[in-house]
């Protein structure tokens, strides 16, 4: 035997454990995995249940939808998975940790815009409250068809007194005031087939005798204002 031999021989050597470590660890190892085969095994009679309850709401096909309870986000992940592969949608609603639930439909007749405004705001939905939701809504629809029916009247009614004079009135009263736009939009209008200009003012209302007085007196002003010279040439 060597030096370094004795002296590992003369070392205290570590602690060997006990029956008794040996068991209470093979015991807590057995306990844990017991509790994730119960887990599992819940699991997945959980899914089982699911299956069953989401097959027997497809195939009857009078249920509007098919609501669970309020449930952890694991087993509405299985509810989930369950309806999508049935060929079914699925829509949670509810505060996380709270009161979160999922609703099953069919593809053919998902949830409708109401009923979406009413779950998401934490209401409840049923037929009374579907019934004025829709009441509500057609109410909106025709007032909102009678605004749009009033402002068209509006802009007709303004393209006809633009057309009419009216405009004029409008374009000018805050420059001639609004009496003397008034009047001057009413004598354009019955005088339009003259253009802009008032047709009494078109009108020559002397008579014939006045008419070639004033036509030699101009030319005698004429003659005058042009002199002698201007005359003989």
């Amino acid at each position: 035997m060597d030096f370094l031999d004795s002296i590992l021989n003369s070392m205290q050597k570590p602690p060997s454990t006990s029956e008794a470590q040996k068991n209470a660890m093979k015991k807590q190892k057995e306990a844990m995995e017991r509790k994730q085969n119960e887990h599992k095994n819940m699991l997945n009679k959980f899914r089982k249940r699911t299956e069953e309850k989401i097959a027997a709401f497809i195939k009857d096909g009078t249920k509007k939808y098919l609501q669970f309870e309020p449930m952890e986000q694991m087993y509405r992940s299985i509810i989930r998975d369950v309806a999508e592969t049935a060929g079914a949608q699925v829509f949670s609603f509810g505060q996380e940790s709270v009161d979160r639930y999922s609703i099953v439909y069919t593809k053919e007749n998902g949830p409708t815009e109401d009923e979406l405004t009413v779950r998401k705001a934490g209401g409840v939905w049923d037929d009374e409250k579907a019934a004025d939701m829709k009441k509500t809504r057609e109410e909106n629809e025709k007032q909102a068809a009678l605004d749009s029916e009033d402002d068209k009247n509006r802009k007709r009614k303004r393209g006809k007194e633009e057309l009419s004079g009216t405009h004029y009135k409008q374009k000018y009263a805050h420059l001639i005031g609004q009496e003397a736009a008034i009047d001057a939009a009413q004598k354009t209008n019955m005088n339009k087939s003259y253009g802009e200009v008032p047709s009494e003012n078109k009108k020559d209302l002397r008579s014939i005798e006045q008419t070639m007085a004033d036509i030699k007196a101009k030319k005698m002003k004429k003659a005058e204002n042009e002199g002698p010279e201007d005359v003989q040439s």
